[in-house]
């Protein structure tokens, strides 16, 4: 059908990127129930994720965090609330500077992560089971391709691009 009103449009183009945009919307909704049924949200998710990935001991300041996931200072404070009083991470002075606030992982918080991680993974494995040695390593190099191009030319949610 794109083909024969837009004859000018690559068809395999075409193909690509809505297998691309099925798959987005396919997997959200996998993990978003994966992540209900582990009692926290996607936003939460986020957060535990973004402390993980800086390393012990699990901390940021509310700006540091609120950058490395696009959103502003008032949505940060938003999502940090509610997992204040789940106690999967404390919000304190910092220290050595007591007008700071520090957003720390609770072992709480880790253990959530890794419970999250185990069953991701255990996702991500059936999802590309069917595809040999080659096929992953072909996938993963031609997807970080488009990655970079993408941040590269198109700035995220806060006007930002990657490049």
């Amino acid at each position: 059908m794109f083909q024969r009103e837009f004859p000018e449009v690559d068809p395999q183009v075409e193909i690509i990127v809505a297998a691309l945009f099925r798959l987005h919307r396919r997997m959200s909704v996998a993990y978003g129930r994966q992540l209900t049924a582990l009692g926290i949200t996607n936003a939460e998710w986020e957060v535990l994720r973004a402390l993980v990935l800086v390393g012990a001991p699990y901390r940021l300041s509310p700006g540091e965090l609120a950058r490395s996931l696009g959103l502003t200072p008032a949505a940060m404070t938003h999502r940090v609330d509610r997992m204040v009083t789940d106690e999967l991470v404390t919000r304190t002075r910092d220290e050595n500077n007591r007008v700071r606030v520090i957003i720390e992982l609770t072992d709480a918080g880790r253990d959530m992560w890794v419970r999250v991680v185990r069953e991701a993974a255990g996702f991500e494995a059936a999802l590309l089971q069917d595809l040999g040695s080659a096929q992953r390593d072909a996938l993963a190099d031609g997807l970080r391709m488009m990655l970079a191009r993408i941040e590269e030319t198109q700035p995220d949610g806060t006007g930002r691009s990657e490049g």
